[in-house]
């Protein structure tokens, strides 16, 4: 059986629903499925736009025959090598010999990772600024590194101004035969999900989405087909400032999110009581998350939202609860800055978890502590009533009187954007995501500055000659790539193997280490 729908002339999408899957990647829930989006272009040329997951394949072949008609495949562009939309790379490249297939330097490598020598042969290289004409269309490329792979790249249509956009701009959930935008309440039905998919896929990579969106400010768009989820014509600039204020890592609302961990009762009594003496003061926008029910993805994606966290665990073999620790590492992984955090730990002989969670926290940059820990041990005491009144009006002061430091210590300065379409310009490094500090006129991480040495100083120990030597850890500024090099390797001309970024000030040095000499 074959399913299509047509998008423009001579293009179709031929993607499907899978209603059956449970975790997308393996650990986000998707109770309401997950769709794959794939297209075909028929023009004097024919292009198919990435392949398809397994768990819809046969619908996908026999719609690609139909279409097809007989045709053969003379490009096949590969946005994105990840195996939910590769993992019939092979199949297709196999029955189509004579396709190209298109993809960056790094797919490229990817590919022969994944199928092997034979395909990688077969691939076309594109980059910034390339174009393919395909006889009445031209296809413009734009890479797109760590949004949320390396290797991904989007494509724009110039004639239909349409964005392939790979990754970017997609959702968790089925289509439920509703493929576009503008079929759906979009803030009801759309926006939730879309925000839980940027936070959880591609919410580490702010700086990467803002220098896509930088890029694509130079097109007019009148269409993005993404990857996942419905395509979007009609809503394109409200996203597109969604995943702006998203990427900056602004919350969208003044709001708070309480999550708590606990066992007996004790812990989650404090949140609820918290929730309420802050809705009794006029705080309203409040979320309440027992993370023994709900899935840390669920809990990311409305931090992602809200301007103020509230933490509250039991302790539990001397640490934090397993479920608020995973949520805590959840937000260090995913870089969520700029945000005001509260703390409240129970414990019935040795309170801790809130210790260890304000010292995990310290590991996210530009972050505010709001009020005083709060402690119970075993279960809130009516004394305790007005400690508690104390943290719930720190956190109102917060919100009604935000400090300003806490959300413009770096502010999103955008290089001049590469076009898609047109001349290219000299790539320009981002600006770092943080403030660049130097020793010997060398950058260095934050904080390292004693764990560094320059070459006028003395070294970190007198190594043993011909035994030992100093190796450096560097850290790429735009993909977070910890590069390991012999002391001494220039740095400003080395080319970032994940991003492929270079230039000086692209890769700061974060400390050094003696290693035996081999």
């Amino acid at each position: 059986m074959h399913c299509e729908q047509k998008l423009a002339k001579g293009l179709y999408w031929i993607g499907g629903d899978d209603k059956r899957l449970g975790f997308f990647e393996g650990c986000h829930p998707v109770p309401d499925g997950m769709s794959y989006n794939n297209y075909l272009l028929l023009d004097e040329k024919v292009v198919l736009f990435d392949t398809i997951d397994r768990a819809v394949e046969e619908r996908f072949f026999e719609t690609l025959e139909y279409l097809l008609d007989g045709r053969k495949i003379d490009y096949i562009i590969v946005s994105h090598m990840e195996p939910d939309h590769s993992a019939t790379l092979g199949a297709v490249a196999k029955a189509h010999p004579e396709a190209k297939l298109v993809g960056t330097k790094v797919c490229k490598t990817l590919i022969g990772q994944f199928f092997g020598p034979e395909l990688e042969a077969r691939t076309m290289v594109v980059g910034d600024g390339d174009s393919l004409s395909t006889g009445t269309h031209t296809l413009a490329f734009a890479t797109a590194p760590m949004v949320h792979w390396p290797e991904v790249m989007v494509t724009y249509d110039v004639e239909d101004k349409i964005l392939f956009s790979a990754d970017a701009f997609g959702s968790f959930g089925g289509l439920d035969g509703k493929l576009f935008d503008d079929m759906y309440d979009f803030e009801d039905e759309l926006l939730d999900e879309m925000r839980r998919y940027y936070a959880n896929i591609v919410g580490k990579y702010g700086t990467q989405v803002n220098e896509l969106l930088d890029k694509m400010d130079t097109l007019d768009v009148r269409m993005i087909c993404p990857l996942h989820g419905a395509i979007i014509r009609d809503n394109i600039e409200l996203i597109k400032a969604k995943y702006r204020t998203w990427a900056s890592y602004e919350p969208e609302d003044e709001a708070v999110v309480i999550a708590y961990a606990s066992v007996y009762g004790g812990t989650r009594d404090v949140a609820e009581k918290l929730a309420f003496k802050l809705s009794d003061a006029g705080i309203h926008d409040l979320a309440l998350f027992d993370l023994s029910m709900t899935d840390p993805s669920y809990v990311l994606a409305d931090a992602f939202r809200a301007s103020n966290i509230v933490l509250a665990s039991v302790t539990f073999n001397a640490g934090v609860f397993p479920k608020m620790r995973e949520l805590v590492d959840c937000f260090v992984d995913h870089n969520l800055r700029r945000r005001r955090f509260s703390f409240i730990q129970n414990g019935s002989w040795g309170p801790i978890a809130g210790k260890k969670m304000m010292e995990a926290v310290e590991a996210i940059p530009e972050h505010e502590i709001v009020g005083d820990l709060f402690t119970i041990k075993s279960r809130m005491t009516d004394e305790q009533d007005g400690e508690l009144d104390k943290l719930a009006q720190a956190i109102v002061d917060s919100i009604r009187h935000p400090e300003e430091p806490i959300m413009a210590d770096v502010s999103h300065v955008a290089p001049e954007p590469t076009p898609i379409v047109g001349a290219v310009k000299p790539r320009v490094a981002p600006p770092s995501v943080e403030p660049v500090r130097t020793k010997g006129g060398v950058p260095i991480a934050p904080g390292m500055e004693d764990k560094v040495t320059h070459e006028s100083e003395a070294p970190i120990q007198e190594p043993e000659q011909g035994k030992t030597k100093v190796i450096q850890i560097w850290r790429c500024t735009f993909c977070g790539y910890q590069a390991e090099v012999p002391k001494g390797t220039d740095m400003d001309t080395f080319v970032c193997p994940v991003c492929l970024k270079v230039g000086p000030g692209q890769f700061i040095l974060v400390r050094e280490k003696m290693v035996p000499v081999s």
